[in-house]
């Protein structure tokens, strides 16, 4: 199984690097530019013009890598988790190609991605639980309690998946930083899926897990593939397109290992990035006064004064951090 692991990341990796060079003059002279907001950081405005949708890049090298080394490529299991990926890189790129292509602004209206997002998250918790017997209990991170939510599993889920794919989002404001994050975040998932296979893990069905540490692994190749071209100065974007879809396969694995609340221990740099807007937005709209520079938090250090490239490396090592303390989390509720 290791060996597999390996070959999807490596595979993954080969692919992204190889299409990079291909598909980046394709998304230039298709003129799929990045428009910059204009209240966001001054600096940024130099980017305005780089290709975006780059997520396509890596998501192409994931999909062929996983669905090539997994041992069952057509189990529901892959199935599902894959699908989850493209279902919200799908939305993704529909915004994406609104906003780049169709030149509106906006995008998707925000309850458009909500309706197609949440619909998502149930699909996936519903399949899962029906056909997978995934089941509608939560453990709790670092115990092995398990709490029964019933039919309440599939709201409370629901909000946890579709904030994690708008937080990876909000994350994608820097080069190089939510690839760079899910890069870690992948990695945990990795060796989670390898010890539920490998230990027993904590869901009744075991036979799928090894294949999802292929999906992670490559999740994690294709991302660090992708840096090669989106670190700073980034000559590409991943756009929602990337963005999006790397939250879906994030969640996707989440549900499938049973593990949606360390999921929220993993991917803690997304939730202190999107606790940061919350945060902003309540403070501004009762007091009129901001808490930070700006948000998400990323944008708030760049204006303190830290360069971009140092905003990015540190980020980048708090989701180390917050992947080895999702891991742990796992792990004690083996014991």
């Amino acid at each position: 199984m290791s060996e597999r692991i390996f070959l999807a990341a490596a595979v993954a990796l080969i692919i992204t690097l190889i299409l990079g060079p291909l598909l980046i003059p394709i998304l230039r002279v298709l003129k799929f530019g990045q428009n910059i907001r204009e209240e966001g950081p001054k600096r940024h405005l130099a980017k305005a013009g780089t290709p975006t949708m780059g997520g396509i890049i890596f998501l192409v090298g994931i999909v062929v890598s996983a669905l090539t080394i997994a041992e069952k490529p057509t189990s529901l299991e892959m199935v599902l988790v894959v699908s989850s990926m493209l279902g919200y890189g799908l939305i993704g790129f529909i915004d994406d190609f609104i906003k780049v292509v169709m030149h509106r602004s906006l995008g998707l209206r925000a309850y458009q991605k909500l309706i197609g997002q949440f619909t998502l998250a149930f699909l996936l918790t519903w399949v899962a639980n029906r056909y997978l017997g995934r089941g509608t209990d939560l453990v709790i991170p670092f115990t092995t309690i398990h709490l029964e939510l019933g039919l309440f599993y599939y709201p409370f889920v629901a909000l946890i998946i579709v904030g994690i794919t708008n937080a990876v989002n909000l994350t994608d404001g820097l080069d190089g930083l939510a690839a760079g994050t899910t890069l870690f975040s992948a990695l945990g998932y990795v060796a989670i899926a390898w010890l539920a296979a490998t230990q027993g893990g904590r869901v009744a069905i075991l036979a799928y897990e090894s294949d999802l540490a292929v999906f992670a692994a490559a999740v994690a190749g294709g991302c660090l593939g992708f840096l090669r071209f989106n670190k700073f100065p980034a000559r590409v974007f991943m756009g929602d397109t990337g963005s999006l879809a790397l939250g879906g396969a994030l969640v996707g694995l989440a549900v499938l290992t049973k593990t949606e609340l360390i999921l929220l221990i993993l991917g803690g740099v997304y939730v202190i990035e999107a606790i940061s807007v919350i945060i902003q937005v309540i403070s501004f709209q009762t007091t009129g006064k901001r808490v930070f520079r700006m948000s998400p938090l990323h944008h708030h250090y760049e204006l303190v004064g830290w360069h971009e490239w140092k905003v990015v490396i540190v980020f980048w090592l708090a989701s180390l951090l917050c992947a080895v303390l999702g891991v742990i989390a796992y792990i004690a509720g083996m014991i």
